[in-house]
């Protein structure tokens, strides 16, 4: 096993002898474009005399102090990931490392990227799940709690920013300052935040509950900052302030609070405390869609959830991860309902969040909420649907369970036990069953500790006349996941009144075993009936025939956007499992789009449309369903509301469609400016999404691309443009690019997801067919030599999956026969890419006329 792969058995052995109560880390940023100098001091207190480690992943280590003796001979007892301490002396102990770090450009450690519009040099740091080992020396635990004080040297023009306030900057000489923090709050290593650069933006403070100024800022690097809407981001901070500190009844818990956006992230965001990190697409240079905005404002407030859980309250170990993800995932959309303009976020979460929770669920790598994290690649692994959506898919049902005031009451005194310490579960639900009065351990066994998702599907029986006679609520299981669970739910009936389907029946009950019977319900009438209306249960749900009918031609006329919602998810699970044609779910879609309102779920919608006329089409009708789709959604763009939110995402979803002769035609026009859409202008963003269409279809050359960079020479125009010049449809253009990213090892993390986003633009597969047998023969040689983070995107992104077939499916299994002794990390990428391949088999099989 590698030496940077820590163990659960290891990290408990070393939490059960020691204490750690502070790092003092000295960094100096000045020395070189490639390293930096990195000293660390620790004082920690030992129960018994012993050795141990510490991590850190450094250039070199110069020297190891224990007790104010050095330690002869540092290099040899470091390992590249590990510094091999002499044995503690029982009490307190001061260990120094001084050692030369490196920056990364994986966007894991200490990352650096410059500028191409200024040549600004912007550092930031990302350690979850263990990468502060990659800027200092430490113990890389959540349960060594520390404060943490640093001193940081840097150039004297840059804004510095950690997780405490920042103070006013010394000169240093020869253009450089120093910036000496004041220590911080308890907290873990991997929430240890360095954020250094020309960053620029806007300020503003809001007033907490105990009547503290916290002071915020939010900012961008100088070439973005006018495009930052500081105003909005702190507002929306603000209202989930109020919200979290009347909900958990404690204080914001830190001295202030910065957000920025950072160039080459990895993810949305990371709950840093005091210092959120977010994804740069989140400053919108362009105009974008709301579903967008609105996916941005639950970012920040599901990190400002993190706040309370996971950084006043963190969990042990990594097996409770959930509790962290889950827990902010539904407080981020709970609060987003109730104190943003985002009303229905619910609706959102429901086609969204729990959309992605079931189809995770349902991969051959699925794992209970509460895994089995034995180490650092196992950790790595699972930040997936599981972890955040089905977790707070469940917490919400949980609520309903124990009713909302006992839940939350439950949660004001977790965090008055627990505030700055570490917990499990068991600890979360001693104080939920006090305040609910329910033994919550059979709960916790089949919902978090268990894999899996249920169906629940009504048995009806009618008279003549509609009447219902029987109703009854069947509950399976899959195979493999054998189980079956209690469901609070509610179910509803609508009927046909005047030209729109109302809401004439609701029950909520219930539902556990195999057959739940619902007498209630008998002599009653409904033109549909919907399992799990309100959506509070986490299942996939089936309609009966008659309830499917009438949805197939009446789903527009439910007034009830949740509702519409449900009906979208169930039919959405039905083409999934093979039950519906996609064809008729490709109808479905084009006839009812423009019924919605909701920007996020348009959004949604439209992805699937794209999913059903093309991977999920049957191999014949493919062509011609993909060239439909793109008829009809030009059609609706060329009618939708000038300028609205509608038009921009129809406009989006054409250029991604478009095939023949006549949409490339179209395309050009957008793009010369002869084709116009009332109240649209091709922005900069937009533009690119058009060039790098036509650069599919052949519409544009690596000249034509170079023109269009020439005129948006930033980081995101040059991502752009390598991705327009993957998916030029040549050999010579797919060969380039997949020695770029696989056979070269020299872009950054967020420059090769953009080549292998162009690679993998074709609309002739044969294109790239050659790649498949090299892809499976370079993936083991990739996962050894690359960092986790650029190894998933490598072997994650060139899944040889766009169109499937029995040739997929058999390349991946002789891979899989073939490396049984591969990493865990890596067969799991393998195993979920050749399942994807295997259900898009078995669903174009459904739809065969």
């Amino acid at each position: 096993m590698s030496s940077e792969n820590l163990t659960r058995d290891e990290a408990r052995r070393r939490a059960s002898f020691l204490d750690t109560a502070s790092y003092d880390i000295r960094l100096d940023l000045t020395t070189d474009t490639k390293t930096f100098r990195t000293e660390t001091t620790i004082v920690v207190t030992a129960s018994a005399a012993r050795e141990t480690f510490l991590d850190l992943i450094a250039e070199e280590v110069h020297e190891i102090e224990l007790n104010g003796e050095l330690v002869e001979d540092p290099a040899s007892r470091f390992d590249g990931a590990r510094v091999q301490l002499p044995a503690l002396a029982e009490g307190e102990n001061t260990l120094r490392v001084l050692a030369t770090g490196r920056y990364m450009n994986t966007g894991e450690g200490l990352h650096r990227f410059v500028d191409p519009v200024d040549e600004e040099v912007y550092l930031y740091t990302q350690f979850e799940v263990s990468d502060a080992r990659r800027m200092f020396a430490c113990f890389e635990q959540p349960d060594l709690k520390a404060a943490f004080t640093l001193t940081v040297t840097a150039p004297d023009h840059w804004r510095v920013i950690s997780n405490s306030p920042t103070p006013e900057p010394t000169p240093a000489g020869e253009g450089t300052a120093t910036w000496a923090f004041d220590a911080t709050e308890r907290i873990s290593t991997y929430l240890v935040a360095l954020i250094a650069g020309n960053y620029q933006g806007g300020t503003g403070e809001v007033t907490t509950r105990d009547g503290r100024t916290i002071p915020m800022g939010v900012f961008a690097r100088a070439s973005l900052a006018e495009h930052v809407d500081a105003h909005n981001v702190i507002d929306v901070t603000k209202a989930g302030i109020d919200f979290y500190e009347e909900a958990f009844d404690q204080d914001f818990p830190f001295r202030k609070y910065d957000q920025v956006f950072v160039p080459e992230y990895n993810m949305g965001a990371m709950e840093n405390p005091g210092a959120v990190t977010y994804v740069e697409s989140y400053v919108f240079r362009s105009d974008v869609a709301d579903a967008v905005r609105e996916r941005r404002d639950l970012t920040i407030l599901h990190e400002l959830a993190h706040m309370w859980f996971g950084d006043l309250v963190t969990m042990r170990w990594w097996d409770d991860l959930w509790l962290n993800e889950s827990f902010a995932e539904y407080a981020s959309t709970l609060a987003s309902a109730e104190v943003t303009r985002w009303t229905d976020s619910w609706t959102t979460f429901a086609l969204s969040e729990k959309s992605w929770a079931y189809q995770q669920d349902q991969l051959p790598s699925t794992h209970p909420i509460v895994a089995d994290m034995v180490d650092f690649e196992a950790v790595e692994t699972n930040f997936d649907g599981i972890t955040y959506a089905k977790g707070a898919s469940v917490l919400r049902q949980l609520v309903a369970y124990v009713g909302r005031d006992e839940f939350f009451a439950g949660v004001r005194a977790y965090f008055a036990k627990h505030a700055w310490g570490n917990t499990e579960l068991k600890d979360l639900l001693v104080e939920l069953e006090a305040t609910s009065g329910r033994d919550l351990t059979t709960w916790a066994e089949l919902w978090l500790q268990r894999a899996g998702v249920n169906t629940l599907s009504p048995v009806i029986e009618r008279d003549g006349e509609g009447t219902v006679t029987r109703f009854a609520i069947a509950q399976t299981a899959p195979a493999e996941h054998p189980v079956l669970r209690p469901h609070r739910l509610q179910v509803g009936g609508f009927s046909l009144q005047d030209g729109r389907l109302v809401r004439t029946e609701s029950i909520e009950l219930d539902v556990d075993g195999e057959l739940t019977e619902v007498p209630e319900l008998a002599g009653r009438r409904a033109d549909l009936w919907l399992l799990n209306d309100g959506d509070l249960a986490y299942a996939k749900v089936r309609l009966d025939a008659e309830s499917l009918a009438v949805a197939m031609e009446h789903l527009r006329d439910l007034d009830d956007s949740l509702a519409r919602t449900l009906l979208w998810s169930a039919t959405w699970d039905m083409v999934r499992d093979g039950e519906l044609p996609s064809r008729r779910l490709q109808q479905l879609l084009l006839a009812n789009l423009t019924g919605e309102d909701s920007s996020s779920v348009i959004r949604t919608l439209l992805q699937r449309l794209e999913s059903v006329s093309g991977p999920y089409a049957a191999v014949d009708q493919r062509a011609s369903r993909t060239e439909q789709a793109a008829d009809a959604v030009w059609q609706l763009a060329t009618e939708a509301e000038a300028g609205s939110d509608t038009q921009l995402q129809l406009l989006e979803t054409f250029a991604r469609l478009a095939r023949t002769p006549e949409h490339r035609h179209t395309l050009e026009g957008l793009l010369g400016g002869s084709t116009t859409l009332p109240g649209r202008t091709i922005d900069t963003d937009l533009r690119w999404k058009l060039v790098i269409s036509l650069a599919v279809l052949g519409g544009i050359d690596a000249a034509g691309i170079d023109e269009q960079l020439a005129a948006d020479d930033t980081q995101s125009g040059r991502k752009h443009a390598l991705t327009a010049r993957a998916a030029l449809p040549s050999d010579v253009a797919k060969a380039k690019a997949w020695r770029r990213t696989v056979e070269k090892d020299t872009l950054a993390n967020e420059s090769i997801t953009a080549v292998i986003q162009g690679f993998r633009r074709v609309t002739d597969e044969s294109l790239i067919a050659e790649y498949r047998p090299k892809y499976f023969a370079a993936i083991s040689k990739i996962w050894a030599e690359r960092s986790n983070e650029i190894a998933t995107r490598l072997v994650a992104g060139y899944f040889p999956h766009s169109y499937g077939g029995q040739g997929v499916l058999d390349a991946a299994d002789q891979w899989l026969a073939d490396a049984e002794e591969a990493p865990f990390g890596l067969r799991r990428i393998v195993i979920e890419g050749r399942d994807t391949v295997a259900r898009q088999e078995r669903v174009r099989a459904a739809d065969v006329e």
